[in-house]
């Protein structure tokens, strides 16, 4: 089994930054790849990035590229999401995820296994 515990959301006005942290703990051998998705209430999980775990390969939403940045270390078996530029339609829960083994549509939430419990990121107007 694969623990995964988010860190890092807060209240930030429109503009501010932050950065999310996903710490993973047990067999963390068996991971191939990180996402980070998030959710908003009355909404659908959404996928926002994803990294390999070499770090040499980053996914990311149409609505973040630019402003978000996904990275690994691998030293510590944490993710990272510095999130930039923040917008009111940010505000969401989000949601760290790590993918067993082969993966293939990384956008799909039903391919990952393991899943945090999640940060909350509020973004003021």
């Amino acid at each position: 089994q694969v623990q995964l515990v988010e860190s890092g959301g807060g209240l930030v006005q429109a503009g501010g930054s932050l950065r999310l942290s996903c710490a993973a703990s047990g067999r963390t051998f068996s991971i191939n790849l990180m996402g980070w998705f998030r959710q908003a209430p009355g909404k659908e999980r959404e996928f926002v990035a994803a990294i390999s775990r070499s770090g040499g390969s980053t996914y990311y939403a149409d609505s973040v590229k630019g402003r978000f940045t996904i990275s690994i270390d691998n030293a510590k078996n944490t993710v990272y999401l510095q999130v930039n530029s923040l917008k009111p339609e940010d505000t969401a829960g989000y949601y760290c995820a790590a993918v067993r083994g082969y993966y293939s549509d990384y956008r799909n939430r039903a391919n990952y296994d393991y899943w945090g419990q999640g940060t909350q990121v509020t973004v003021s107007s």
